[in-house]
Order: C-alpha cells, then sequence, then structure tokens
C-alpha cells in the first residue's frame, strides 16, 4: 500500500482508450467495499465512459474539471444525505479507494470537487451534474473521479518534500 501512496498522483491527461472490463469491475468491488461509518454505505456511483456526457460534465465547473473529456472514465460519486450524517465522509473515503484502485490498475486518476462549488448562471456544479446525469433529488454529488490510461508521467513526490512538521505527537506541538 505505502508504494500505491508514494507513486501515485493527479492525472489530468489521458490516452484514447477504453478502460477493459475486467478494471472496470474492480472497480465497482472496490468501491462497494470502501468503509462506511455505522455500514450505512449512503454513496451511489455513476460510471460515465460515454464521450458526450462525459464532454458535458467536463464543464460542470468554470475551472478545474475540463480534462474529464479527455477520460475514458468518470465515477460520479453521490451521497444519499438522508441516510446518513456522515454522508460527505463516506463519500469521500470512496474517492479516495477509486483512487488507490486505479492506480493498482495501471490507470491514472484526478479528483474534481462538485459540492461546494460553482458552474455559472447562479447554478451549482452539483445542480448541473444533477441534470446531465438525471439524478434524483435526494442524492448529493460530492465528486467525480476521471480515470483513464495516463497520457502523462509525474514523478513520486520525494520523502524529504513531505511536510514532517503537519505530525505532533501526544499534543499539538510535541515534536514527532
Amino acid at each position: 500500500m505505502i508504494d500505491i501512496l508514494r507513486t501515485r498522483r493527479s492525472i489530468r491527461k489521458y490516452e484514447k482508450r477504453p478502460v477493459e472490463a475486467r478494471s472496470l469491475e474492480i472497480m465497482k468491488e472496490a468501491l462497494l467495499r470502501s468503509p462506511s461509518s455505522r455500514g450505512l454505505n449512503p454513496w451511489t456511483f455513476v460510471f460515465v465512459n460515454d464521450p458526450d456526457v462525459l464532454d458535458r460534465l467536463s464543464r460542470s465547473k468554470e475551472t478545474g474539471s475540463d480534462f474529464l473529456k479527455g477520460a475514458a472514465l468518470g465515477i460520479v460519486v453521490c451521497g444519499d444525505e438522508t441516510r446518513s450524517d456522515t454522508w460527505i465522509e463516506d463519500c469521500s473515503i470512496a474517492s479516495i479507494v477509486a483512487h488507490l484502485t486505479a492506480h493498482s490498475l495501471g490507470l491514472g486518476s484526478c479528483w474534481i470537487q462538485v459540492r461546494g462549488r460553482h458552474h455559472s448562471g447562479g447554478k451549482s456544479a452539483e445542480e448541473y451534474v444533477r441534470e446531465v446525469l438525471g439524478l434524483p433529488n435526494h442524492l448529493r454529488v460530492e465528486s467525480i473521479i476521471a480515470l483513464g490510461f495516463p497520457g502523462e508521467s509525474k514523478s513520486p513526490v520525494p520523502a524529504d518534500r513531505l511536510d514532517y512538521g503537519k505530525i505532533h505527537s501526544n499534543r499539538y506541538g510535541g515534536r514527532h
């Protein structure tokens, strides 16, 4: 697991080839195995591989989502806020599970934050995504995870560039 964390980077450029069926099935299983508070599993996932829908979703925000149109797959991570008060946390956990699983399969990925973001004309990114996908009102959109075969290569962040000042021992300000 530490090797996956050491080498995973956000990928925003993808090769023009589809994700294989076997990898899709592994992604689905991994998401459904994501940890969830009290085992309530308030998440729902919409797998999008239609280029036209990916293109529309790539316009969900004014900035920071356009690379989705070049991805082979977008996973829209939704949560049912009526099912759990921790739907945001549970959907965030599922989103990172998607990233780590994708990387383990040789795929690149990048998080697109939707919840709390602006689209245009007074509409939220979440409202826009809801309309594009025909989502029911009880589902909230946390994120979209763009996936595909990496069309760019990024070096791992060197260990000596990690900010160990963020780690405290026993109390805030305690040396690690």
